[in-house]
């Protein structure tokens, strides 16, 4: 917490895990606030242990709504907004959208700063990804995020918060596995099924 700003130190301390819903949608959308929600729900699951569901479903929501919003906006028209977003790698966003609907949200969703998350959001409006894919692979994604940080956080205690600042790469390992294997078990027992196996 002390490593907030004091004018976000004192938005949030009153809010409490209402916070995390209203960091979360201006992180997703139109601001950004790297490891604010990550810190914070940390913070908050280490104070009150039993409450951590809610806090991971407060941050994903918040994160899901700010996401939908940038979705609608680029899909109504934003290829402008997307391109300026993107720099120069809208094309291999593009390309990369195009191939996996569901990794090409989910997995930036996971990973930190500077990895890009906002490209591959307009990206999913402007390339038309279908809205169940998209809010699969937010909610798989971001819940996935925000539930691991909240057992660590009840494991470790203060400890994560350093372990989580010092040491982004192992952490994303870690997710990324893990969703590897989740969307790898999902493939296994809907995909082949849709695919006639």
């Amino acid at each position: 917490m002390q490593r907030l700003p004091f004018w976000l130190r004192a938005l949030v301390g009153p809010l409490g895990g209402l916070s995390l819903f209203i960091i979360g949608f201006f992180d997703s959308s139109i601001l950004s606030f790297p490891f604010v929600s990550d810190l914070l729900l940390i913070h908050f699951t280490i104070r009150q242990p039993r409450l951590m569901p809610y806090y991971v479903s407060m941050a994903t929501l918040g994160s899901l709504a700010g996401c939908f919003w940038l979705y609608f906006l680029a899909k109504k028209g934003g290829e402008a907004m997307y391109r300026r977003s993107a720099r120069g790698k809208s094309e291999r966003i593009h390309g990369w959208v195009q191939r996996y609907k569901f990794l090409s949200v989910a997995v930036p969703a996971i990973l930190p700063p500077p990895v890009p998350f906002k490209p591959f959001v307009l990206a999913a409006g402007v390339f038309q990804v279908p809205m169940d894919t998209f809010a699969l692979a937010l909610v798989v994604g971001r819940g996935l995020r925000y539930a691991i940080e909240g057992f660590l956080a009840m494991e470790y205690g203060e400890y994560i918060t350093r372990y989580f600042v010092e040491n982004k790469v192992e952490f994303v390992i870690i997710v990324g596995v893990t969703i590897a294997l989740t969307y790898g078990m999902w493939w296994w027992f809907f995909g082949r099924r849709g695919n006639g196996a």
